[in-house]
C-alpha cells in the first residue's frame, strides 16, 4: 500500500488558518518554543511530506530546517506570512535550484 502523506502549514494563526480550507494540516504557533516543538514533531513523525513554514519563523527554526535540507521528506518550504514576503522563500528556492542543476539562471528567464 502506498503511504498517504500530508501537508502541514506552520506559522502564526492569522497566516495559516485559511490553509485548513484546502485540507492542509494547520499548526498555528505563538511562541518560539512552541514553533520549535511543533516543527520537530511534524518532521519526526513521518506523516508530512511537505511542511510549509512562514518566513518569519526561519530565524527560530533554521538549525532544525537545515537538518532536512538534503532529505526527500519532509520538504520544508518557506512561505510569506500575512504581512508579506521577506524574500527568504525565493532565496531558498534559488539555492535549491543551484544545488540541483549548478545554476539558477533558469529562474531568471
Amino acid at each position: 500500500m502506498i503511504p498517504m502523506y500530508k501537508i502541514a502549514v506552520l506559522g502564526d494563526r492569522q497566516s495559516v488558518v485559511s490553509f485548513a480550507a484546502l485540507g492542509l494540516g494547520v499548526f498555528p504557533v505563538e511562541t518560539e518554543e512552541e514553533a520549535l516543538a511543533v516543527f520537530r514533531k511534524l518532521a519526526r513523525d513521518g506523516e508530512y511530506a511537505i511542511i510549509y513554514v512562514t518566513e518569519q519563523l526561519l530565524t527560530i527554526l533554521k538549525t532544525e530546517i537545515d537538518k532536512y535540507q538534503d532529505s526527500v521528506t519532509p520538504a520544508v518550504i518557506l512561505i510569506p506570512d500575512r504581512r508579506g514576503s521577506l524574500g527568504l522563500g525565493s532565496a531558498a528556492l534559488q539555492s535549491a535550484v543551484e544545488r540541483a542543476v549548478g545554476s539558477a539562471d533558469i529562474l531568471n528567464k
